[in-house]
């Protein structure tokens, strides 16, 4: 029951968020599909410390929130670039060391670059990155790390 609550107001507000509906029917429909998935989540015996990470809760919520401001930092930055009439774009591929000590922090960083436009992660060895930057500004900040100095370095995959 500990982790049930929270799972299911976590499956409801995201169903809510993601909709956007608020008709009687559709909220109904909503309320009866968090209850299936979760109630098949208790079943499968998928409902424990592990599957919903109450410790990371608050972490994770800042990372996405300092994600979503680099988003929409890049696309000022790229919608400027498309805006201009002689476009400055400097394609490269940029080499950086991450300081994750995990495969799945690793993988959270990568992704997080490439949701980032003007830049695009297309290799992961080890704890080292293979990114192509669209222009000189877009490089110099996957360089700088700022996205790695957001992504919680130790992250661990869970089950």
């Amino acid at each position: 029951m500990k982790f049930r609550f929270p799972l299911t107001l976590t499956l409801a507000i995201l169903w809510w968020l993601l909709s956007g509906y608020a008709d009687a029917l559709l909220l109904a429909l909503g309320a009866c599909s968090v209850a299936a998935t979760v109630s098949l989540a208790r079943r499968m015996d998928r409902i424990d410390q592990a599957s919903h990470p109450l410790h990371l809760s608050w972490r994770l919520l800042g990372f996405g929130w300092q994600l979503l401001r680099e988003i929409v930092l890049a696309n000022a930055q790229v919608v400027a670039i498309v805006l201009t009439p002689k476009p400055p774009i400097q394609p490269q591929w940029v080499r950086v060391r991450s300081r994750s000590t995990s495969p799945l922090g690793m993988a959270v960083l990568g992704n997080a670059i490439t949701l980032t436009p003007g830049t695009i992660t297309v290799a992961i060895h080890g704890d080292e990155l293979l990114v192509h930057a669209l222009t000189d500004r877009s490089a110099a900040g996957v360089i700088a790390g700022d996205l790695d100095r957001i992504v919680p370095p130790d992250l661990e995959a869970v089950r």
